[in-house]
């Protein structure tokens, strides 16, 4: 039961996510907004214990969801066939901007940190 609670819980949070984003012309996507609620409401362990049950249930079963995906793939493979090295390429592109990105994000704190303890 506690589970449907936290699910219950994140489809809230992505409709007012979706609700401000529409509602008030951002130019942030409402799911994306409805994370940033969802961080927020993570505090409060009214939110916390149901939505880590809900997720540890979806994890346990995430192999399910990626067969969507996988049919889309194997309808499509012309397509996969003709761009498939332009996207391999895309792919590895952004990954490693994401990962330069995330590790400048994590380094920049300890760097400033380090500087004043100098000073």
């Amino acid at each position: 039961m506690k589970g449907l609670r936290g699910l219950a819980w994140l489809l809230v949070l992505q409709s007012i996510g979706e609700l401000l984003s529409r509602g008030l012309s951002l130019p942030l996507p409402g799911p994306v907004l409805g994370l940033v609620l969802l961080l927020a409401a993570l505090r409060f362990e009214l939110v916390r214990e149901p939505v880590a049950e809900c997720a540890n249930f979806l994890l346990s079963h995430l192999s399910l969801l990626f067969i969507p995906v996988g049919v889309g793939v194997m309808t499509h493979l012309a397509l996969l066939a003709q761009y498939g090295g332009r996207m391999l390429f895309v792919i590895v592109l952004s990954t490693w901007i994401g990962l330069a990105v995330t590790a400048t994000v994590l380094y920049w704190p300890d760097r400033q940190r380090r500087h004043e303890a100098e000073r």
